[in-house]
């Protein structure tokens, strides 16, 4: 390891004892909020997909929407990533993709679909490189909120050299070519996932995307809504295993 370097530790084997180090939490006050915001910056500078600026945060007008849920991932107490759900219905058609892919995904919503949109994924860098796990704990988010609110499809929109992770795991399909996104250098392509018809072998291949009713409840619960747990803290990992199975 040269001098100076970040030890990589996994969150996926038994001795780390990962219920007792990662909480995921639903981000709702101003300064839960613009948390996220600064990080968001933070990691998409230094990924070279945002351009400096003077307020140091990333934010748009998706994430106050009342489809818009705002996801965080700490671990060992320090928020390390973030990712923000928008749950796209007929009647509700607020969303990042539905906008910038909307030939595509309005005559579907249409017909009565129900899509979960993960956009502003984001992990500080140096959590990124010293948790290798770390993507996979924050998307798996949006394959339980697929679950949580009955959608058909979970969408994606995914720079080119990260459609190869989508595939893999969960088998998402590019269903749209590259276009512009506001605010993000790189080109996005619109990737989809059939949820019912992939759940069973995403779930078995990686049993981390395995989640409880109880779980589910309580992470998408609003605070207003909340009986249980009011700091929105979920330790949940019965099954926390992220190498695919045979």
């Amino acid at each position: 390891m040269k001098s100076g370097a970040v030890p990589r530790t996994t969150l996926f084997v038994p001795e780390s004892g990962l219920s007792d180090r990662v909480d995921c939490r639903l981000m709702e006050t101003p300064e839960e909020k613009d948390s996220i915001y600064l990080l968001r910056y933070k990691a998409y500078l230094h990924g070279g997909v945002t351009a400096p600026c003077e307020t140091q945060r990333v934010c748009d007008h998706y994430d106050d929407a009342p489809n818009a849920y705002i996801m965080a991932v700490y671990v060992d107490g320090e928020l390390c990533s973030s990712i923000r759900l928008n749950v796209v219905t007929p009647d509700c058609r607020i969303s990042g993709s539905a906008d910038l892919f909307g030939d595509i995904l309005h005559p579907r919503l249409d017909r009565g679909e129900v899509f979960i949109d993960p956009l502003r994924f984001a992990a500080l860098p140096e959590k990124a490189r010293q948790f290798p796990d770390l993507a996979y704990l924050t998307v798996r988010l949006g394959y339980m909120a697929c679950e949580h609110f009955n959608a058909d499809t979970g969408l994606a929109l995914v720079r080119a050299e990260h459609q190869a992770f989508y595939r893999r795991v969960f088998l998402s399909e590019v269903i749209a070519e590259p276009r512009s996104f506001p605010g993000f250098l790189p080109k996005v392509a619109l990737t989809a996932s059939d949820y019912r018809a992939v759940r069973e072998k995403v779930m078995t291949r990686f049993p981390i995307m395995r989640s409880t009713a109880y779980e589910r409840q309580m992470l998408f619960q609003r605070g207003g809504e909340r009986q249980f747990s009011p700091q929105g803290v979920v330790t949940p990992f019965d099954c926390a295993s992220i190498v695919p199975n045979a």
